[in-house]
């Protein structure tokens, strides 16, 4: 999958609300703060899911209820459709719970 283009970018990465590019990389980060570990597992299951049916997994990391989360495609050194479309898988499965950011 090819990099983003720069239309691409300024099209589709404004609009992942919360999500910051990582300073010194091509990639995207953004923290998730749920209720408590169960809410924080329970996403990152459905997450996990989604992403092995995309072969596409994240960086990421769980501290009790908050999950840290960096996206990019490693194999095409950077930002691909891949990762803006995990993140809006991420965004509305967290949307469905009581998150509190």
């Amino acid at each position: 999958m090819p990099r983003l283009t720069d239309e691409e970018r300024a099209e589709m990465l404004p609009a992942l609300e919360g999500w910051a590019l990582v300073e010194g990389r091509d990639a995207i980060h953004k923290t998730f703060v749920f209720g408590d570990f169960n809410e924080a597992f329970g996403w990152m299951t459905r997450v996990a899911i989604a992403a092995e049916k995309r072969n596409h997994h994240p960086e990421w990391s769980n501290t009790y209820r908050r999950v840290e989360v960096t996206l990019t495609t490693h194999a095409a050194k950077g930002l691909t459709r891949n990762d803006v479309e995990l993140a809006q898988d991420m965004d509305r499965f967290a949307a469905g719970m009581s998150q509190r950011r």
